[in-house]
């Protein structure tokens, strides 16, 4: 079936590609703000951001944010059939492998395009649209500067144009990342109190980390780990102490690299 969907695919018109990842993209957003308002109520009790409604700029760029992100996937799709592109269709260990492969590459270029973000002469025009949106929410995590949301999308590209992974690779980073975007968002912690002392677990990110960082634009830059943070001393301090809790006081905000 899935070698069947596949030669569809390559033979789909460009017309058909771009409908169905339209709606695919379409369908990522809507489920997002369905499940995260759902986690919100569920957790509510562990807030770490003031709850607010969401402001009309928010849809606008997360509408847009559809738009770019199709775009982006559609140069993906012309690359992959004119064998820039070269994945494999296996189903074996190493392909499922491929997840963890795909996580820690982009965690860390996601880490390093996050610093550059912030520097001073880029941050205005790449990444202060996103920090406008200081209390996090389900849809703040398609409230993005469309150079932003290029950014991350064209690094993807890249990566997979040198990197030869496999579909099953692939589609696991991509469900994974659109997960970690969701629960970074929340504005809630989902995760229990243990999560951050544990051997394993405390090294993923979390809610409170990066809610934590749209307060202090200093510190917890990383996205699916806490790994480069740890490496690079870019962590909060108030990282783990005030694990599923709101910082102190909104005074103990950071002033940003730019």
């Amino acid at each position: 079936m899935f070698d069947s969907f596949l030669n569809w695919l390559e033979g789909a018109s460009w017309l058909n590609a771009t409908i169905l990842l339209f709606l695919l993209n379409i369908m990522i957003l809507v489920s997002c703000i369905l499940i995260g308002n759902k986690l919100v109520i569920w957790f509510y009790k562990r807030p770490v951001a003031s709850i607010i409604t969401t402001r009309p700029s928010e849809v606008g760029l997360a509408v847009l944010s559809v738009i770019l992100n199709t775009s982006v996937t559609l140069l993906g799709f012309y690359l992959w059939k004119n064998d820039v592109i070269v994945l494999s269709t296996s189903f074996g260990l190493l392909d499922w492998l491929d997840i963890v492969v795909l996580l820690l590459i982009m965690d860390f270029l996601m880490y390093v395009f996050h610093r550059f973000a912030h520097m001073k002469k880029l941050y205005p025009f790449i990444h202060q649209t996103h920090h406008s949106f200081e209390d996090p929410r389900p849809i703040t995590l398609f409230a993005l500067n469309p150079l932003e949301n290029l950014g991350f999308g064209l690094l993807w590209i890249v990566v997979l144009c040198i990197y030869p992974a496999s579909w099953i690779g692939i589609a696991g980073y991509l469900f994974l990342n659109v997960v970690y975007g969701l629960i970074a968002h929340l504005g809630v912690e989902p995760f229990p109190s243990w999560w951050v002392k544990h051997p394993l677990s405390k090294w993923i990110s979390t809610s409170t980390y990066h809610t934590q960082h749209h307060h202090q634009e200093n510190y917890n830059f990383g996205f699916y780990t806490v790994i480069w943070d740890r490496l690079f001393k870019t962590m909060s301090p108030h990282y783990p102490s005030h694990f599923a809790k709101k910082l102190p006081d909104r005074d103990t905000k950071v002033e940003s690299n730019r």
